[in-house]
């Protein structure tokens, strides 16, 4: 069983500070808990003020910086999880527009929420980041010299209280997979807050067929 090399996550929280912030936008929607949506939003995000970028680095920084091989897992796509009209190639889609067309994230809201069992209202969260990846000496030691761009988009789902103040994220995935320091579009890594209570209709959505660690 291959494992998240925890290095490997901690690389890219580095890069999630207000100061060496990776995102270049935020998209996402809010949901009451029979899952129909209230509203939804679509923005560069370096043009929010400070303090919400901070928060919202916060909530996407909890996928990557979560417990490896815990609450963080790896899981792969099989052919049949590719075929035109999945999940996978939503995804792939959201990720090539960088999240600035705002109809395929409609129809990622609508599929979410008519599968998503919820307990109370919720949002979905959406981070288009891009990270250049250095190049690293045999001694491990950064080279600063961008080997690849590694293009990726992180999903927080959040329950929401009063005015859409979100709590922070109770499930959510990175994809495509940070792995070997590039991206891996064959594999997703998911999360769980709770790995002993895990969302399985959650992972069935992303992975419908046959989901399997590696």
């Amino acid at each position: 069983m291959n494992q998240i090399n925890r290095e490997d996550m901690l690389e890219l929280t580095r890069r999630m500070t207000l100061k060496r912030n990776c995102f270049d936008r935020i998209a996402g929607a809010y949901l009451d808990r029979e899952g129909f949506v209230d509203g939804t939003f679509n923005k560069n995000f370096r043009q929010l003020s400070l303090p919400d970028q901070q928060k919202n680095l916060d909530i996407a920084k909890t996928i990557p910086f979560s417990e490896t091989n815990v609450a963080l897992k790896e899981y792969v796509f099989s052919g049949e999880e590719k075929k035109p009209g999945s999940v996978w190639q939503l995804l792939c889609a959201l990720r090539e527009c960088e999240l600035k067309n705002d109809a395929l994230l409609d129809i990622f809201y609508e599929v979410f929420g008519e599968k998503y069992p919820a307990s109370g209202d919720y949002a979905v969260y959406f981070f288009h980041g891009n990270y250049d990846v250095p190049r690293k000496a045999k001694d491990k030691e950064s080279l600063w010299e961008s080997e690849e761009v590694y293009r990726f988009l992180i999903c927080a789902v959040c329950p929401v209280s009063g005015d859409y103040e979100p709590g922070m994220p109770v499930c959510g995935f990175m994809f495509p997979a940070f792995k070997d320091r590039g991206p891996d579009n064959g594999r997703i890594q998911v999360f769980e807050a709770d790995p002993a209570r895990p969302h399985r209709d959650f992972l069935n959505l992303i992975l419908p067929v046959s989901a399997y660690i590696l």
